[in-house]
């Protein structure tokens, strides 16, 4: 026995519902997108977490190992925190060198992972991140982190403990991102 299948005429939809249709595909392209900078946000954090452990800092974004002695790093010499071991870090300095020193500090891992751990200190971390805030508002917000990490009576247990929180924080945006994928993908 054969069969023979016929072909079939292709359904012509409406422009109207092909736009609809990219513009779905583009938003679960960029929320995967989302999803894959937050996980890398979330790693980034918990190193920073752990470098804040080992050796925190006030009043300079590290503390490096210079010629048998210790030497505070600010940003006015910040090249120096390139060529010498790192031992100690403030909480932005400890984002900065998690995401492999000085030379990272303008990438878009370290200002989102900035703007999430300002999200989570000052936000409610269910509340969508503003991700891409103007550059003076940026500035603000590391201004303020550094303010807060220089406080006299914060702790370095504190700051460990902000930055995960941070990391958590990364855990909600990204089920926020997943669970509108998920609805996007029924669609």
């Amino acid at each position: 026995m054969s069969t023979v299948l016929q072909p079939q005429a292709p359904v012509r939809r409406s422009a109207r519902d092909r736009r609809a249709e990219k513009r779905r595909l583009r938003r679960m392209d960029a929320l995967s997108g989302r999803l894959a900078e937050l996980y890398a946000i979330r790693a980034l954090l918990q190193d920073a977490a752990v470098i804040v452990s080992a050796g925190w800092v006030q009043g300079a974004w590290f503390t490096v190992a210079d010629a048998g002695r210790t030497r505070t790093v600010t940003a006015y010499d910040l090249s120096v925190a390139e060529t010498r071991p790192v031992i100690g870090a403030c909480l932005v300095g400890a984002v900065v060198q998690s995401a492999g020193g000085p030379r990272e500090v303008g990438t878009q891992l370290v200002q989102r992972s900035l703007d999430l751990l300002w999200h989570s200190m000052r936000e409610d971390p269910r509340r969508p991140v503003r991700w891409c805030p103007g550059p003076r508002v940026r500035m603000m917000h590391v201004l303020e982190l550094t303010y807060w990490n220089d406080a006299p009576q914060r702790t370095a247990d504190e700051v460990s403990a902000l930055l995960r929180d941070a990391a958590r924080t990364a855990d909600l945006q990204a089920t926020r991102c997943r669970d509108e994928r998920a609805v996007l993908a029924r669609a």
